[in-house]
């Protein structure tokens, strides 16, 4: 019987006619260094999309690019989400006193950025700020969110100048917002607040514009608008 492989005049009739499977395509040398050179390509241009895979999608690309290359970036990936794992370890707001104050806050660890308020409860601005900390702190677990009742941590400290937000980053203060007028007015939103913090990089929050700057575009628009309707 007549090899179906063989490169053959007739064999070439029978595949038109569908009789027999078309020959299955030879791999050349050329096709080989095509192979290597789009590997390559990929490592060195496809960082950035290939950072963004998860973890199972890593996986299925295995069985078709250079294992080598994918494993690569597959124990990269591993090594970022554990680092991100361990950095995520607070996700609450933390009630201290003067005598925590070493433990919770100059030696809150590497690279790690606290967030401390001292507060009175007698003041409406300091409930509202507590308020804005506890929807922030499970969203932003990496940062260290504590709150502290200020005469516990500074005696005599004046109620003038609350609240007052202090900005730590391994131990060291790096910003302090003192009183209403620094924080924004007692009508501070939690946007504004979490705007507030990431200039200090103490979050990274997506809130990149000034919040209050758009509110008042979108104020002046309608006081535009009804200007115009009084006619």
């Amino acid at each position: 019987m007549q090899d179906p492989n063989e490169n053959t005049e007739w064999n070439d009739i029978l595949r038109s006619k569908g009789i027999i499977p078309q020959k299955e395509k030879e791999i050349t040398e050329d096709d080989i260094i095509g192979m290597i050179e789009n590997t390559i390509e990929l490592k060195q241009n496809g960082d950035k999309d290939l950072t963004k895979l998860g973890l199972d999608e890593l996986d299925e690309l295995e069985d078709s690019e250079d294992e080598a290359v994918l494993l690569e970036y597959r124990k990269k990936r591993i090594s970022e989400m554990k680092a991100m794992a361990q950095r995520a370890k607070f996700g609450s707001v933390l009630e201290i006193s003067g005598q925590d104050y070493v433990e919770e806050v100059t030696k809150a660890g590497s690279g790690v950025y606290v967030v401390l308020h001292l507060y009175s409860r007698g003041v409406p601005f300091c409930a509202l700020i507590n308020q804005h900390m506890s929807q922030l702190a499970p969203a932003f677990p990496a940062t260290k969110f504590i709150r502290a009742i200020a005469t516990t941590c500074i005696p005599n400290y004046p109620e003038r100048n609350l609240p007052t937000i202090f900005v730590y980053y391994e131990g060291i203060l790096k910003k302090q917002l003192v009183g209403q007028v620094e924080l924004g007015g007692p009508n501070l939103t939690c946007d504004e607040f979490e705007y507030l913090l990431g200039q200090t990089k103490a979050i990274d929050s997506g809130i990149t514009e000034d919040p209050r700057k758009a509110k008042a575009v979108k104020d002046k628009m309608f006081a535009d608008l009804a200007d115009s309707n009084d006619w």
